[in-house]
């Protein structure tokens, strides 16, 4: 059988896990059942993080390593399509409500038992845990809860939560109020106009959700980031997401959505990244009493993977 030759970035996030779980593993005192090593995976729409943790997961369950890797998307994290229907219903004006995504389309409490009970699926009477999954194809694309998901025993090695907004932090109200004083970066206005999509209230609205994330964020260790170049780190989903979705309709038949889908599709998830996605490295920013920043737990545990226009991979750096 020929050996299978893993993408560069999948390489190197490979190499950054088993690092970080030969450390997490040290921790522990010797003889007893270390916990699995909580890995968060962020990156973009159409950036392919899904494709690289299936290669990653793939990798690490490949000789010589045989670990044993668990993966939960926060996508199959979201409300029911009644919950997300009473959201919508509940913030009429407020865009970045309608339809599944944001902060706050997901069903924080069962997040937090599964990944409270994976934390614990090591233990000798821990039993089995049920990984929730959502299928995006119901109700016409918007998508429901499905009742048949995987069911995952012990021992894990690995848990990696992956997501668009794995990571963000909340902020405070003079934080967005600032950042929505300066221009998008890497975004012309001809492109994504913030001031005419939505208001700095639906952003702070936003905000207030992601304050409950954080109990999810807590239980990671390690982190690894999926980024564009910094010239274009914004500007080049809207391309990304693009190609991923005629990629799809070629194989499919032409199913899917145009490409004025597509940019509006991309256009609900700017404000995120621009308000919020910087807490990947830098945690909590504001000024919340004598307290103004809070770095995330995985400081000096992350990783940093620079893909191209092309996803081509460009270099990787730590943070």
């Amino acid at each position: 059988m020929s050996e299978v030759i893993h993408p560069p970035a999948v390489q190197h996030m490979a190499q950054h896990v088993l690092s970080q779980l030969q450390e997490h593993r040290s921790r522990h005192p010797p003889n007893s059942r270390p916990t699995p090593l909580f890995v968060g995976v962020q990156g973009p729409q159409g950036s392919g993080k899904t494709f690289l943790t299936s290669c990653l997961r793939a990798y690490l369950a490949s000789s010589p390593h045989a670990l044993k890797i668990t993966v939960l998307s926060i996508d199959d994290l979201y409300l029911p399509h009644s919950g997300l229907q009473s959201l919508a219903e509940s913030h009429p004006d407020n865009i970045l409500f309608q339809g599944r995504g944001q902060p706050g389309t997901h069903d924080v409490p069962l997040g937090t038992s599964v990944l409270k009970n994976l934390k614990k699926i090591n233990e000798l009477d821990a039993g089995s845990v049920d990984i929730p999954i959502f299928d995006k194809s119901l109700f016409n694309g918007k998508g429901d809860r499905v009742s048949a998901g995987e069911t995952v025993k012990g021992p894990v090695d690995v848990v990696v939560l992956e997501g668009w907004c794995v990571g963000f932090f909340p902020t405070s109200k003079e934080v967005v109020e600032e950042k929505w004083k300066e221009p998008v970066p890497t975004l012309e206005s001809d492109i994504f106009d913030m001031k005419t999509f939505v208001s700095v209230d639906h952003v702070l609205a936003i905000n207030e959700q992601l304050k409950r994330y954080v109990e999810w964020w807590s239980a990671l260790d390690a982190f690894i980031q999926i980024k564009g170049p910094s010239s274009a780190q914004l500007s080049i989903i809207y391309k990304w997401r693009l190609q991923q979705e005629h990629g799809m309709k070629a194989k499919n038949g032409g199913k899917g959505m145009t490409d004025d889908q597509v940019k509006t599709f991309v256009d609900r998830y700017i404000p995120g990244y621009v308000f919020f996605g910087d807490g990947v490295t830098r945690g909590f920013s504001g000024g919340e009493g004598t307290e103004t920043e809070r770095p995330p737990s995985w400081v000096g545990k992350g990783l940093s993977v620079t893909i191209g226009n092309d996803r081509e991979f460009l270099h990787v750096s730590n943070f």
